[in-house]
């Protein structure tokens, strides 16, 4: 279950501000369950979830297990909400050193077959930056090693992923006899570049982005999906999890999603214009990343929206930590909590104590964080900066299915709170174009 914490807010908006927002919440949430608001038409990310499909969950980890049997590594294309998705859920559901079992290299199996079928391959992402040097040094990496691709763009030609794809299909066809039998594509049904290079080489495999999912709420399509089984995480409970949270939400015009969206909206109208989502476990870093483009594409429109960042702390408080305690009054903070930390570590006791840290001895590195945490709130409260904390009940795969469906609800509530079309990007475009000029297209 995710809920939220707002006792450092309070004290920042004007008594009855919220309570006077709720009509507008309530038409903005009821926009959204009823399909009433701008762009209606893209809410495929709530229908999917409300009718799950199953088969597909099937299909998918089917393709996973072939993958966990002949590949050592998944190399995912894609950019923006075609890989961010994938890429937060594996970081935190995934050991930090994540590796292939020492009991086989790449150079024991034969040529083309994974050195450890009894191991998820290692996923790895290109195509989200224009760096020759990153992808060919990858692609140096990844030699000797059972490679198999998954590109994913709805039109096959947005222009990092597609040269990327125009690189690594070269390198597949040096390396491999079967490159196209090692070959996945996530694309339009029926459009697109990705389509006719699946109908000249016959792909392994094909998947479809739904036309009324967006890129950045297609975490729980193949988009996101595909790879976070290739990865080996259990997809039905991730998958389930959304649906749970989907259903809770749709339940009720009072639930933390819609409090979240409201207290946003107050601030932002108060001049608080920058929102820092901060975490204070490593593995959660690129949720805030994925974060970060959900709601940057989705309120940053028509001059409005607040501004998103992802902090990581303690790291970071030795960075930006006296900016976020003395620096311009326009920022908000939003913690990111588990309740559960069950991989955690006691801190032992020494007999000099030459480091002053006895006192902290049978304490957990838990209570060191939530103390970091605690005070790190107050602390930035106190110097002026409202903030709130989301919690959820641990890194696991329901938990943070839950925990990205409350995060899509609450943006597209939010979009409406704000007048804008929380599901286009028109601006994006803008970079594109300019840049296609200068390349002569």
């Amino acid at each position: 279950m995710v809920r939220l914490d707002d006792q450092h807010v309070h004290s920042f908006l004007d008594d009855g501000a919220l309570e006077d927002l709720q009509p507008q919440v309530a038409d903005a949430h009821e926009a959204v369950l009823n399909k009433t608001g701008t762009s209606s038409d893209m809410l495929g990310w709530r229908d999917l979830l409300l009718n799950p499909d199953d088969a597909l969950l099937e299909d998918i980890q089917a393709t996973a297990d072939r993958l966990r049997r002949d590949a050592d590594v998944l190399l995912c294309l894609g950019i923006g909400g075609s890989y961010l998705g994938a890429r937060a859920v594996i970081s935190a559901l995934t050991p930090y050193l994540a590796s292939r079992s020492a009991e086989s290299s790449p150079a024991d199996a034969p040529k083309g077959q994974s050195a450890n079928p009894s191991q998820p391959p290692e996923v790895r992402f290109a195509g989200h930056h224009t760096s020759g040097a990153y992808l060919q040094e990858l692609l140096d990496d990844l030699e000797g090693q059972s490679v198999f691709v998954n590109v994913i763009s709805k039109s096959g030609t947005t222009l990092e992923t597609a040269l990327s794809f125009r690189v690594v299909r070269e390198w597949m066809d040096d390396q491999f006899d079967d490159p196209s039998d090692r070959t996945i594509i996530t694309t339009d049904k029926e459009q697109g570049a990705l389509n006719a290079l699946h109908e000249a080489h016959d792909f392994y495999k094909k998947y479809v982005i739904p036309d009324d999912v967006g890129g950045r709420f297609s975490v729980m399509t193949p988009v996101g999906l595909l790879p976070i089984a290739a990865a080996g995480i259990d997809i039905h409970s991730f998958f389930y999890g959304a649906v749970s949270a989907c259903e809770e939400i749709s339940s009720t015009e009072e639930h933390d999603a819609l409090r979240y969206a409201a207290l946003r909206y107050l601030l932002l109208n108060d001049g608080y214009d920058v929102e820092a989502l901060a975490v204070l476990e490593p593995k959660l870093l690129d949720i805030g990343r994925w974060w970060q483009q959900l709601f940057g594409e989705s309120e940053g429109k028509d001059g409005t929206g607040l501004f998103p960042t992802v902090a990581q702390y303690t790291t970071d408080l030795h960075s930006i930590g006296q900016y976020m305690q003395q620096g311009q009054r326009n920022l908000i903070e939003t913690f990111l909590m588990p309740e559960d930390d069950p991989g955690d570590l006691d801190i032992p006791e020494t007999a000099n104590d030459v480091d002053g840290l006895n006192y902290v001895a049978g304490k957990k590195m838990a209570d060191v964080t939530h103390a970091a945490y605690d005070g790190t709130a107050q602390a930035h409260a106190d110097g002026g900066v409202p903030n709130v904390t989301i919690w959820f009940d641990e890194i696991a795969p329901e938990p943070i299915g839950e925990l990205l469906y409350f995060f899509e609800h609450a943006v597209a509530v939010s979009g409406y709170l704000l007048d804008v079309n929380p599901f286009n990007q028109p601006g994006v475009e803008d970079y594109k174009n300019e840049m296609y000029e200068r390349l002569g297209r």
